[in-house]
This record gives structure tokens, C-alpha cells and sequence, in this order.
């Protein structure tokens, strides 16, 4: 059974740890510890196709800004890692120039990240039986809505999928024929800003 992470999110409020954060390879390995449960660097390395020094030393890293942590081994040998949380947040709404540019960084290399696992399963999907290849794919949809009903859209599809968050730490509540899947999010206004509403003028007498 995976080990269950300690605690359902971890909010990343400074700039120095966003761009801790902003690394293709620490995002992957976060994401692997998520799904897979603790293992080691060395298990880390062969799952993603990497050597084991460069893994190690982002672990490492993962570990000092608290979004990865050391658990106890099976054997005593080596120590496994674990992520601390099972997703990771961040704030957008501040206006500080250096907050700003570190949520910029760290979204331009998790669109990156998403871009490739896209770009994994085209390369494979010939292969998908059918049922699969009907199911998954690409869709978008142009909405005309304000602010914070742009928000409250996005904490509704929030809720949705969090009716499958307890299949993540306990493979006992999967029902057969089911699989990982990576369902990404991103929401991306199109056009200018609209203006403020200002009240109409009047003619006064």
C-alpha cells in the first residue's frame, strides 16, 4: 500500500522557494513521489530515465525548501524520500515585482512539464485501445465570464476532482481497470482587460 503523504497541500508563499520549485526535473520527481509513494533516489533515477547523483542533489533540494522529507527504509540501508504534501499552491495575486516574476517562472516551466506529458502520450497513443483514445484527448472551450465567476468555476472543477483524491494514497479504493491520469488544468483569459464600470454621465442642469 502507498504511503499516504502527511498532509493534502502546501502553499509556497516567497519568491526564493518558487523559483526552487520552477526545475522540470523537481516538479517530475514531485509528481513521481506523489503517485508512486517514498522510494529512493536511485529508484527515482531509473522511473524518469535520469542518473542517480543529479536526482539525489534535487531531492535534496526538495527537502530543504519542505516540499520533500526523509522516511524510514525497509532494510535501514537507504533512507526513501516522500513528498510532505500532495499538492502544492501558490499564491497569484500579489503585486510584489518579485513574487510576480517568480509565479511567471515557475508557470512558464510547469506549462513546459504539462507540454511534454502531452507530447509522451501522442507518442504512444497509436497503441491505446480504443476505449482509452476515446476517452482521453484535447478539448477547449471559450467562455465570456467575469472575475470571480472565473473563480468559482475553477473551485467547482476543483471539487469535482477531489471526489478521487483518496485513490491517490490508497490503491485498495481503485476499482479494477482504472489507471493514473493526468488531468491539467489552465485557464487562460483572451483579450484585453476590460474597463472598469463607470456610471453613466449625466447633463446636469
Amino acid at each position: 500500500m502507498t504511503e499516504e503523504v502527511p498532509q493534502r497541500s502546501i502553499k509556497l508563499t516567497d519568491p526564493r522557494t518558487l523559483r526552487a520549485y520552477a526545475h522540470p526535473l523537481r516538479m517530475q520527481l514531485i509528481g513521481l513521489l506523489r503517485r508512486e509513494g517514498p522510494m529512493t533516489a536511485t529508484q527515482a533515477a531509473a522511473r524518469l530515465d535520469d542518473n542517480v547523483p543529479n536526482c539525489s542533489f534535487h531531492l535534496r533540494q526538495l527537502a530543504k525548501y519542505g516540499l520533500a522529507e526523509r522516511v524510514a527504509g525497509a532494510d535501514g540501508r537507504e533512507r526513501p524520500w516522500r513528498a510532505t504534501a500532495h499538492d502544492t499552491s501558490w499564491a497569484d495575486d500579489s503585486d510584489d515585482p518579485a513574487m510576480k516574476s517568480a509565479t511567471d517562472q515557475l508557470n512558464s516551466v510547469m506549462l513546459g512539464v504539462y507540454t511534454q506529458y502531452a507530447q509522451d502520450y501522442l507518442a504512444v497513443r497509436g497503441d491505446e485501445p480504443v476505449e482509452w483514445r476515446t476517452a482521453a484527448g484535447f478539448g477547449d472551450a471559450l467562455l465570456h465570464v467575469t472575475a470571480s465567476e472565473l473563480r468559482e468555476l475553477t473551485e467547482e472543477v476543483d471539487a469535482l476532482l477531489a471526489r478521487y483524491d483518496e485513490r491517490v494514497a490508497d490503491p485498495a479504493r481503485r476499482p479494477p481497470g482504472c489507471r493514473p491520469v493526468q488531468f491539467i488544468q489552465m485557464v487562460v483569459p483572451r483579450g484585453p482587460v476590460p474597463p472598469d464600470d463607470q456610471p453613466a454621465e449625466t447633463d446636469s442642469d
